[in-house]
């Protein structure tokens, strides 16, 4: 399963006459199946056991905040893509509401309601993907099967909304490129009609079967304070037992419009994490018939509002660029980069797939960012895998890993 690198003796105090232990170094990763991306974990095993291990990152390490630093806002939406790939327009829709912010740009509600749809959306993409590879991780296969083909229905409303599927560079600053079709909204009424029926079976699959109990029960655990002290944020810091939820703690995108739960765990182990992420998805549900009922409610002109009138900043429709003067030089003054950003330093975060995702911006006043700072969950989490492990078997570090959601696009941007 590892390769191993070498072999060094491990003093442990035994009684007199017994022969002294070995321990073996194992290198797990950075290309290996069970890791799920390209980082490295360096363990130190006694027997099945693991004494110690060192991470290491980096290996795709792209310098996503120094080529923003080149760019106009709006040519860094796809790199935010690259970030957590399985619920990339979660990053899209958190770098636009940050350009927002810095600009001034208010939104109408009708946008916010379409953002919170396809962040919700990307949010049980993410959940149902991390969940299937921890029921792989453990040995079922039958679950990752059962949920992923509404994976693939959520990537066909994504695709009807913007042409694009995994990496969706969805959305503009302002709101939407174009505004939601009828086959868009018939696919997310079929998602929430089918979706359900699909989770329960997955939950009867899971929840309270025993060989996958025990093998996540009290493997991966931590502490709320542990978790707290590490900067943990999302389901794995709610899993530990805080019911800290951005969407609740500092809304945007009118998430005050909503009602839903914060499911919160006890233990914060690899069972606890995997809980409250089945509960979330249930929660996101029910934002999703919220929100698209809302969106029904508007009539008139008000039900097509698809993006706030910021022409400084959204790029027109090409048939008025073609047949209007306005347009044309917006356009050209967009597309050539002749528009000066105001001075300004904004934070801004959203509550991502797999937690508190943060973009950190300073502007000198020029065209494109002065310094632009990316806050990955994952590089967060990744720092307590070596506490998460100790003690713990080579098959628990599979799983944990799992458990915590690493992405290596986000950890290492």
């Amino acid at each position: 399963m590892s390769e191993i690198i070498h072999q060094q003796p491990h003093h442990i105090s035994l009684p007199e006459g017994s022969i002294g232990k070995q321990t073996t170094t194992l290198n797990l990763g950075p290309t290996h199946p069970a890791t799920h991306g390209v980082f490295q974990n360096i363990l130190e095993v006694d027997g099945e056991r693991i004494v110690s291990s060192e991470q290491t990152v980096g290996y795709i390490h792209r310098a996503f905040e120094k080529i923003a630093e080149r760019r106009p806002l709006y040519q860094i939406t796809p790199l935010t893509d690259r970030l957590n790939y399985c619920s990339s327009p979660i990053n899209n829709m958190g770098w636009h509401l940050t350009c927002e912010k810095l600009l001034g740009v208010s939104t109408p509600k009708r946008v916010d309601y379409l953002r919170v749809i396809i962040m919700e959306l990307s949010r049980i993409a993410d959940h149902l993907i991390c969940n299937s590879i921890v029921g792989v991780d453990s040995g079922a296969f039958s679950g990752f099967l059962y949920v992923m083909q509404y994976r693939e229905l959520i990537y066909e409303i994504f695709e009807e909304v913007c042409g694009s599927r995994l990496t969706t560079n969805i959305g503009r600053i302002g709101g939407f490129e174009r505004n939601f079709s009828n086959a868009a909204f018939e696919k997310i009424e079929k998602f929430l009609k089918e979706y359900p029926v699909t989770l329960k079976e997955f939950e009867n699959l899971f929840n309270r079967n025993r060989i996958f109990m025990e093998r996540t029960m009290g493997t991966g655990g931590i502490s709320a304070e542990r978790a707290l002290n590490y900067g943990f944020t999302g389901p794995n810091l709610r899993a530990a037992g805080v019911d800290y939820d951005v969407r609740v703690a500092s809304p945007y995108c009118s998430y005050q419009d909503f009602e839903f739960d914060i499911p919160v765990g006890s233990t914060g182990d690899n069972y606890d994490r995997f809980m409250v992420r089945n509960q979330e998805m249930w929660q996101s549900l029910s934002i999703i018939e919220q929100a698209f009922r809302k969106v029904q409610e508007f009539k008139g002109t008000d039900a097509d509002v698809y993006h706030a009138d910021v022409p400084e900043y959204y790029l027109p429709k090409k048939e008025d660029v073609y047949t209007k003067m306005e347009a044309l030089i917006w356009h050209f003054k967009i597309i050539m980069g002749e528009i000066d950003m105001p001075k300004g330093e904004v934070y801004h975060s959203v509550e991502g797939g797999n937690g508190e995702l943060g973009f950190y911006l300073i502007s000198d006043g020029g065209r494109a960012p002065f310094r632009l700072h990316f806050r990955r969950p994952c590089f967060i989490y990744y720092q307590a895998y070596s506490e998460l492990t100790k003690g713990a078997l080579l098959s628990d570090a599979v799983i944990t890993m799992s458990s915590l959601n690493l992405i290596a696009g986000e950890m290492d941007a």
